[in-house]
């Protein structure tokens, strides 16, 4: 039994150091540039994720993260709302906006909505 037991934990248990995905790395280096941006009082936002609905291409969404710094800039500019999310789902919108009238489309056309989600580990997912 206990070979058993020593069998099924090898193939559970990671021996030495484990090695970083490409997308660990990526949002790590995200990461990095927030906390020297935030270090230096400089504005930071990204884009963490994509997320596409592959049964309805039309519906996905946007993980974004930012400092504080960004949203001093946003309010600088013009921006408001409640809250953090409602102030960066502002500027979202005008960026889509934008896209649209460079494009040559009608921004007012309806398209859907945008959704915020506040997810427990303090980072927003837009959709």
């Amino acid at each position: 039994m206990k070979d058993f037991i020593n069998k099924v934990k090898d193939k559970f248990v990671k021996k030495g150091p484990v090695e970083e995905t490409s997308e660990e790395k990526r949002l790590r280096i995200l990461q990095e540039e927030k906390k020297q941006a935030t270090k230096d009082k400089k504005p930071w936002v990204a884009v963490l994720n994509t997320h596409v609905n592959p049964k309805d291409i039309k519906n996905g969404f946007f993980e974004l993260d930012w400092n504080n710094e960004f949203i001093e800039q946003l309010l600088d500019a013009g921006y408001s709302g409640e809250t953090n999310e409602q102030i960066v789902d502002a500027w979202f919108k005008t960026i889509a906006r934008n896209i649209l009238e460079e494009q040559g489309l009608d921004p007012k056309r309806d398209a859907g909505h945008i959704k915020i989600n506040k997810r427990k580990d303090g980072k927003t997912e837009v959709s």
